[in-house]
């Protein structure tokens, strides 16, 4: 595999992320130990040793051979940790991935391990920076990185974090020189991006998610182009606002927008509250007339019907009809009046007064209640 397959100004990857050549570190992700510096030391210690006269032969020579074998043990073998993955190379060349544990190789030059951190997430701000060293405690903003334009020509001011882990090793140490500085520059090109491609107002308020995705998606087709061996679990936005500049200004339009959408809304309410009482009471005028319409319309067909049996009858009997529509009609206008009956033929001379008792009955109580 090239050492120089570069994603974004890169060359070659060194296994803790900073530069240096093939032959820059040692077995373990540090300087190869110097085994000439080690025996001289030895030699210098055997001699102090041997001048006092403390120590016999055949013990010296034990402890020399116990410290051969861990000079041996440490050049022959490397441990990789839980949360990593030991990439051995052979002069320089990638030649197998090992998984957590003790394994064995030759010693450096000839072989070099790598140890990515493969199960760490990561953390990259843009747009501010985290002068604690943790997220969110102590934010300095960058202003450089966080104003963008939008595609209706505002300006918005975001802050983001990109969480990011290692997906392929190999491609992570063998494709990019500086992940962190890989990442974050694709992270504000994707931003620029989605934010150029839609209007401010929604990226303000409904559609943060949906431009979190957005972003994601396009971070890791990105990466995914370069084989940078990246994987991106969440971008996740942390303010989204207008340029300090103009934000009182923002707010502003932003309060008559709230208050031309609550005025609209209640005029909806009273439209959906009027409209449908209107309908149902004209709904229950056309029912009434419709009633009316078949009340009178009944009423004078029975009307008819009736003239036309009481005129049969007229025709088969017209002094007998006569007579008895005159009897009907004044029993239907005197049925329910007070009547006077006077008997002019009776004996005396005139017209007998007459004493109503019955309305002097009913006019007793009165009259009491008055004399009380």
């Amino acid at each position: 595999m090239p050492w120089n397959n570069q994603s974004g100004g890169g060359g070659w990857k060194s296994g803790g992320g900073n530069g240096g050549g093939p032959w820059g570190q040692g077995p373990s992700g540090g300087q190869p130990p110097d085994l000439e510096e080690m025996l001289k030391r030895g030699q210098d210690k055997v001699k102090q040793v041997m001048h006092g006269g403390g120590i016999p032969g055949p013990l010296l020579f034990l402890v020399a051979v116990i410290a051969c074998a861990v000079i041996a043990w440490q050049a022959f073998t490397f441990r990789v940790n839980p949360d990593e993955l030991g990439v051995l190379m052979r002069f320089g060349k990638f030649v197998e991935k090992y998984p957590p544990g003790l394994h064995f190789r030759l010693p450096y030059p000839i072989d070099e391990v790598r140890l990515p951190k493969v199960t760490r997430q990561n953390i990259i701000e843009v747009g501010v920076r985290s002068t604690a060293g943790r997220l969110n405690a102590g934010m300095r903003d960058e202003r450089a990185e966080s104003l963008m334009l939008t595609g209706d020509e505002n300006i918005v001011d975001i802050d983001f974090v990109v969480f990011w882990r290692i997906k392929d090793a190999e491609q992570y140490l063998f494709n990019i020189q500086n992940p962190d500085t890989t990442v974050k520059e694709v992270a504000e090109s994707a931003m620029r991006e989605v934010v150029g491609q839609s209007k401010i107002q929604p990226i303000l308020t409904q559609e943060r998610q949906k431009t979190e995705e957005a972003v994601q998606a396009l971070m890791q087709r990105t990466l995914d182009s370069y084989r940078a061996g990246i994987q991106i679990d969440q971008v996740q936005l942390q303010k989204v606002d207008p340029p300090a500049e103009v934000i009182d200004a923002f707010r502003d339009v932003q309060a008559a927008r709230a208050d031309m959408e609550r005025l609209q809304n209640e005029a909806y309410a009273y439209f959906n509250k009027v409209v449908p009482e209107a309908r149902g009471e004209a709904e229950r005028i056309l029912q009434g007339a419709e009633g009316y319409k078949q009340q009178v319309v009944n009423d004078a067909t029975g009307q008819t019907s009736r003239f036309l049996q009481v005129y049969d009858q007229y025709k088969n009997a017209p002094e007998v009809t006569r007579r008895r529509m005159f009897i009907e009609t004044m029993e239907r206008v005197l049925g329910g009046t007070d009547k006077i009956i006077l008997d002019s033929k009776g004996a005396g001379s005139g017209v007998v007064p007459y004493l109503p008792l019955d309305r002097l009955q009913s006019r007793t109580p009165a009259t009491t209640e008055e004399g009380n």
